[in-house]
């Protein structure tokens, strides 16, 4: 239903609960699925992608982390353009893909934040421009060393 205003506001949380909640086990049906909320294709950082793709990468993300927790964090939500900010996390139990490699599963609880600005065109996303904070995924999996404490990167050498 419509707002007297204008358009209802874009629903972020069935969105993160495609990536997050168990899919269909049927492609075509977890396809259907993003079909409701994704153009297909979706242009994503550039790469057009099917809804096929998105379901594969959805599984892949869902069987990453175990018990994985959402939590946005700010939303700008400007009609035909969305930014959302949001927190990702839980404890990885699958391999992780991420934009430097796969990482192995650590057992870690990792948390990613992550930005994501969607253009949508007649309600489905077209568009998508995303940026992760990888690196607690690199150190929880002991990829990369971040230091305890914040004093120790100021600290003159």
């Amino acid at each position: 239903m419509r707002d007297e205003d204008g358009p209802m506001p874009f629903d972020v949380e069935r969105l993160l609960r495609l990536w997050t909640d168990p899919l269909p086990e049927d492609d075509v049906a977890a396809s259907r699925a993003f079909r409701e909320l994704y153009a297909d294709p979706v242009t994503a950082n550039g790469t057009p992608l099917t809804a096929a793709n998105l379901v594969e990468r959805a599984r892949a993300m869902q069987s990453a982390l175990e018990r994985p927790e959402r939590e946005v964090l700010a939303l700008a939500d400007a009609g035909a353009s969305v930014a959302v900010a949001f927190r990702l996390a839980g404890r990885q139990v699958g391999p992780l893909d991420t934009p430097a490699g796969r990482l192995p599963p650590s057992g870690q609880r990792i948390e990613l934040r992550i930005i994501d600005v969607l253009t949508l065109v007649d309600g489905l996303i077209t568009d998508i421009w995303m940026v992760a904070d990888w690196l607690p995924a690199f150190a929880a999996a002991g990829a990369l060393h971040l230091p305890a404490d914040t004093d120790e990167v100021d600290r003159p050498r």
